[in-house]
Parts: C-alpha cells; sequence; structure tokens
C-alpha cells in the first residue's frame, strides 16, 4: 500500500495543486493513500522546522510531501516538494494534473478556510473545559513521582472532570522534567487534561486550586555546621516567601495549600501564610503523617500488632522538632491479650500499655531513633508516608470522611489554648464541607499544655531566627 502524507501553508497554491493530484490518484487507485496536513501560514516555518529536524530532513518550501513506509515500518521517505510529487505520480502512475486558476484559487480559499475553522472549533471546545489546576514543586523527588499517579484519581478529587498537572523544580534538569512529562502521560488516566513542566517561576501558580508543596530542605550532612545551618534557613526562606506571594498574587482565591517534607515543616507553611495575605489562613495546612505514623509504628512493636492496628494518635506542636504525643484518643485492634477478640473490637491504648515509665521515658527517643534511621539511611523523606498522608488530606477536603475522622495536621493557630497567634501547630482536625474545624471535645491542661507551650516557643524562636536571617 501507498500511503503519502501531504504538508503544506494552507495557503499555498502548490499545496492545493498536490491535493488535487492525491484526490484523483486516491479515487482510481484502490491501493493509494493520502494524508492531509494543512498548516496556518503563521505556523508554517516552525511546523516545518520541527518535522524536518525530527526525521533528519532538509526541506525548505510548502509543499514538504513524504511517503509513510506502511508495511515495511520504517519511518517516512521525504519525496520532496511539489515538482517532486507530480514527477513521481507521472513515473509510476502515469498520472498528471492541471488546475484551471480559478478553481486554483477557490481551493486555496476553502483550504484556509477550513482550517481556520477547526481552529476556532478547537478553541471553543477548549473553552468549555476548566480543568482543575494542581501545582507540584520539587517535582523530581521521589514523593511527587509516587504521588502523581494516586493524584490523578476520583478519591482525590471526586468532582472534578479533569485535571491539568503542573510540574516544577527550580533548576531541575530539563530532560528529566521532560522524562517526567512523559511517564505521566504515558499512565494515560482519563483524569488527565495535560501536563506542563517548568524550571523557573515565570508561569508558576497561575490559576492553581491545588498546590502541593515538596521542596525539602534537608541538611547535608548530620554534622552540618551553624553557618552551613544559616545559610539552608535563609534559602529555605526565600524561596517559600517566593512562592507565598505567587500564590497570593495568581492562584485562585480558594486555593488549597499542603506542604510536605521532613525540614522546617511548619516554618515553610508559616511563610506561605505570611507572605499571602489575601487567601484565608484556613487553605493553608502542613502534613504531620510522617510523624504520626512513626508514632504509631513504635507502639505497635511495643504492643505486638500491626502499625495499621493503632489508630487515632494525635500528635501536637512542631512536626520538624519538639511535639506532643497525645494517646487519650488512640485505640488498638487485634492486641493479643488474654482474652482474644474479634477484629473489629478495638481498645484503648493507654488501658492495655501499662508500662508508664516506658511512655514517660523511652518513648519519644525511640520516635526520634525511628526516623534519625529512615534519614541516615536514605539521605531522603519517607516519601510512601508522605504520600499517604498529602492524599488523606485531599480526600477530607473533598469530604471523603465522616465528621469523626481526624487527622493531625499542621494549621495556623486562632485562639486556642492562649498560645501565640498565627503560627502553623500540628493539631487535630476534622473536615466538613471543605473546611477544617479542631477536632470537639479535646482538651490540653496541665503537663501537655506546658509541653505545647513549649513547643509553641520553640515555633517562635524558629520563626525568629528565620527572620534574622534572611535580613
Amino acid at each position: 500500500m501507498a500511503k503519502f502524507v501531504l504538508a503544506g501553508k494552507a495557503d499555498c497554491p502548490l499545496y492545493a495543486q498536490a491535493e488535487r493530484l492525491a484526490d484523483t490518484l486516491q479515487r482510481t487507485l484502490p491501493s493509494f493513500k493520502v494524508h492531509k496536513i494543512p498548516v496556518l501560514p503563521s505556523e508554517w516555518e516552525r511546523w516545518l522546522e520541527l518535522t524536518c529536524n525530527k526525521n533528519g530532513w532538509k526541506h525548505e518550501e510548502s509543499p514538504l510531501i513524504w511517503r509513510e513506509l506502511v508495511e515495511q515500518g520504517g519511518k517516512g521517505m521525504i519525496l520532496g516538494g511539489y515538482n517532486d510529487f507530480v514527477d513521481h505520480c507521472q513515473v509510476y502512475y502515469g498520472v498528471t494534473s492541471k488546475i484551471p486558476d480559478d478553481e486554483l484559487e477557490t481551493i486555496v480559499a476553502e483550504n484556509l478556510e477550513t482550517q481556520l475553522n477547526l481552529i476556532a472549533e478547537e478553541q471553543y471546545r477548549l473553552s468549555l473545559i476548566h480543568p482543575c489546576n494542581v501545582w507540584i514543586t520539587g517535582a523530581l523527588c521521589l514523593t511527587s513521582q509516587i504521588l502523581i499517579p494516586f493524584l490523578l484519581s476520583d478519591e482525590a478529587f471526586p468532582d472534578v472532570q479533569t485535571v491539568a498537572l503542573h510540574l516544577l523544580h527550580l533548576s531541575g534538569d530539563e530532560e528529566d522534567m521532560q522524562t517526567l512529562k512523559l511517564d505521566t502521560e504515558d499512565l494515560a488516566l482519563g483524569l488527565l487534561y495535560r501536563v506542563t513542566v517548568h524550571t523557573d517561576l515565570e508561569q508558576a501558580f497561575h490559576e492553581a486550586h491545588v498546590v502541593i508543596l515538596l521542596d525539602d530542605f534537608n541538611a547535608d550532612s548530620e554534622n552540618e555546621s551553624d553557618e552551613a545551618r544559616k545559610q539552608r534557613v535563609k534559602n529555605l526562606s526565600e524561596r517559600y516567601r517566593e512562592y507565598g506571594r505567587l500564590i497570593d498574587g495568581r492562584a485562585d482565591k480558594e486555593v488549597k495549600v499542603i506542604v510536605s517534607g521532613m525540614s522546617f515543616v511548619n516554618m515553610r507553611c508559616s511563610l506561605l501564610v505570611e507572605s499571602a495575605p489575601s487567601i484565608n489562613s484556613h487553605q493553608f495546612v502542613a502534613i504531620a503523617s510522617q510523624l504520626v505514623n512513626e508514632v504509631r509504628a513504635v507502639l505497635a512493636d511495643k504492643l505486638c500488632v500491626m502499625p495499621s492496628d493503632v489508630m487515632d494518635v494525635i500528635v501536637w506542636g512542631n512536626i520538624s522538632g519538639r511535639f506532643v504525643i497525645d494517646l487519650r484518643w488512640a485505640k488498638v485492634f487485634n492486641y493479643p491479650g488474654a482474652i482474644r477478640v474479634p477484629p473489629s473490637f478495638s481498645q484503648p491504648v493507654l488501658r492495655v500499655l501499662y508500662d508508664r515509665k516506658w511512655l514517660e521515658t523511652e518513648f519519644k527517643p525511640l520516635v526520634h531513633q525511628r526516623r534519625q534511621v529512615l534519614l541516615s539511611n536514605t539521605g531522603r523523606e519517607a516519601a510512601i508516608s508522605a504520600t499517604n498522608g498529602i492524599l488523606q488530606v485531599l480526600k477530607a477536603w473533598h469530604g471523603a470522611y465522616g465528621p469523626d475522622k481526624f487527622f493531625s495536621v499542621g494549621i495556623t493557630c486562632t485562639d486556642f489554648y492562649n498560645l501565640p497567634h498565627d503560627i502553623i501547630i500540628s493539631a487535630p482536625v476534622t473536615w466538613t464541607e471543605g473546611k477544617w474545624s479542631l477536632l470537639k471535645g479535646v482538651t490540653v491542661e496541665g503537663k501537655m499544655l506546658e509541653e505545647l507551650n513549649l513547643c509553641a516557643n520553640e515555633l517562635q524562636q524558629v520563626w525568629h531566627n528565620t527572620h534574622t536571617h534572611t535580613k
């Protein structure tokens, strides 16, 4: 089978003549097939350059004609321009064609009008599509790559028809970003509308509905010097302030902003809130799921159960620093006590965990140790745990859980327990109709309140140091 491809400027007379000759051959020869690519005059030179570079051809005029080697499975074989096509048809098929000038002008006008109409129809179709714009920063990190397939699901976005995914990694390698783009497109997920990649802030956060910030600033070594730490804090502060300003000026005013990572999580979220004054602070949250899961894992080891059997642990305070573990609501399933209970039956953790000395002296150091082991062994964030936490928050924000389901997340401190205003502090919240609220019925007093005030003081000190280092 002979399959020819005719490409040319939509207003090119030679393209029109080649088109007429190809139509004649296609009507008379069953094995002759033609595919036409009319290109707007304003786009022709760029299209021709890209096509020739892709195939290793050299051609400078309209039309461009090549033969697709359908049966051989190889790449296209260039034939040339109009004269080359006419000669080929005359030699191989004994057919030639000459169009009267007035008819040629009509064909040229019809080609151009048809192409303009098709473009207008496509633009109108696209104008009817309003995708949910999701931006991910630090897009080349492992968390992002694990998150993307799960993010493009009905569970994360139940009321969304399409998602436009915008991947940002400052100073990222362009080839790596393009590879990530292709990998994402190859998932062929129905919710995905398009993927764009960015290595600078020129287009960052335009009309963003969801922003997920994964840029982490972990120390390069365990023995980081004071000067290196100050520089790291300065770089972090500058970047997140710029992020906040851009979100404030470019994002949708109902944007949902999620901060995840291992280092300075509360502070990074605080910088965004401070730099985006026109966005409601309730629309910014910091993910504490990694810390919560580390607490659950340590408790599970102690109770001889699976981490998934430990539920409703609360963590207050600084996600990346000093924190308070609250087990008053925690419960455990499948506890191997003296009496076996059904799998659906739970018991309060504080009722079955009799070793109070372990809770007071060894428990929290073991949680810290677990995180340090992960960082020292892998040198990166707990990517799977972070992904799960981000997805949980997104689902909660979109109403996937009932009013009794609560999560520990970093939120803006507003008038609770006489803590300093406007710091980001981890606390238990529930979501109702897209808005979070502090878990009802939970009280903080006595020793726990004293510890929580120490956490707040640490966060204030970190905040003060941030502003000092960036002056």
